[in-house]
């Protein structure tokens, strides 16, 4: 039974256990029905076995080894996978950009973080990809067991992942992918090739471009390490059943045909959009990430007109750019109004 069934049965044996509402007392009533399907460990439902079904099923959808629901964002997701496959001493490298859980992870492991500078584009303000050259630099001089590769940043900058595995194989090091802003790659052909199966571990996170409640995100793992172990060592031991079965029918979501049709859809009205929009440039490898600039107009004054004459607030802006979100929930009316408004420049 997977947790998207189980959690809307109703429970006939009285619990004095976990949690004290007991899906009937309601002390926050738009949450009624988060309530009623926040249930714990126990005996009468065993919601264990219906997550583990639920994730079997993911890895499935995803050819991994292993896909994990995580409930703490991508940013667990990096720990565990540090911690899985590192060591006290052990050299990790790393952008000196990158998430602060990047640095986190690899203090956790006692490791040592060795870091690079990723180039920065002048025009547009972002850092562009991590090069293969760079990888092999530091792998050829240095005794590094583990890199973590931000792929796409948060513009939208994809790199070249298989070559960057390819390089970490001759080597022997791990790769670690932080791929939170591309849950959406393993399933358009329109968009980027994701890590999931290509590096030892990947993590995206749901929320961010797939729809996802926050902060539902995804281990996946193309290795025969168990990254239980390590996710036990942080991890509550109280999850959130309606998140974790929120995670089910997004993955269920994203994999269906209507899904599918949806992401197609968005990538189409986007991509009709930077036609149209001829008083605006545009960049980036990943078409649901708006990156744009208004010649004259710097990021920052580009950002305040959205906000103030069209309601219409972005995800990030630096002084040269500005980039809006998009994903699951941006529907045509959304992308109709970015139009009209970037139409005007």
């Amino acid at each position: 039974m997977s947790l998207l069934r189980l959690l809307p049965e109703r429970n006939n044996k009285i619990c004095f256990t976990t949690p004290s509402h007991g899906q009937k007392k309601v002390i926050f009533d738009p949450y009624r029905d988060v309530y009623r399907y926040d249930i714990s460990e126990t005996e009468c439902q065993n919601p264990q076995e219906a997550l583990e079904r639920a994730q079997l099923r993911a890895r499935s959808v995803y050819r991994t080894v292993s896909t994990t629901f995580l409930t703490n964002g991508s940013t667990s997701g990096i720990i565990a996978a540090v911690l899985s496959c590192t060591h006290v001493g052990d050299k990790v490298l790393i952008a000196s950009n990158s998430h602060p859980c990047h640095f986190n992870a690899v203090r956790l492991a006692g490791a040592r973080a060795l870091t690079y500078d990723l180039e920065i584009d002048e025009d547009w303000g972002v850092p562009l990809e991590t090069k293969p050259e760079v990888i092999e630099y530091y792998l050829s001089r240095y005794n590094i067991s583990t890199v973590i590769i931000t792929s796409p940043t948060y513009e939208g900058i994809i790199s070249d992942i298989e070559e960057i595995k390819s390089i970490c194989e001759r080597y022997e090091a791990f790769l670690i992918v932080d791929e939170a802003h591309g849950a959406l790659y393993p399933f358009s052909d329109q968009l980027p090739l994701s890590a999931v199966n290509i590096a030892d571990f990947t993590v995206q996170s749901l929320h961010k471009t797939a729809g996802g409640l926050n902060p539902t995100a995804l281990l996946h793992t193309n290795c025969d390490i168990d990254v239980r172990p390590a996710l036990n060592m942080f991890m509550t031991t109280s999850p959130s059943y309606p998140l974790l079965a929120s995670i089910e029918a997004n993955i269920n979501y994203l994999d269906s045909y209507e899904g599918g049709r949806e992401i197609d859809n968005i990538i189409n009205r986007l991509d009709n959009m930077r036609i149209k929009c001829k008083g605006c440039e545009f960049f980036g490898d990943d078409p649901t990430k708006v990156l744009v600039k208004v010649p004259g107009l710097s990021g920052e004054e580009l950002s305040q007109i959205l906000y103030e004459d069209f309601n219409i607030e972005d995800e990030k802006t630096n002084s040269k750019s500005t980039m809006l979100l998009c994903g699951i929930g941006t529907d045509n009316k959304k992308i109709d109004k970015l139009q009209h408004a970037l139409s005007k420049f």
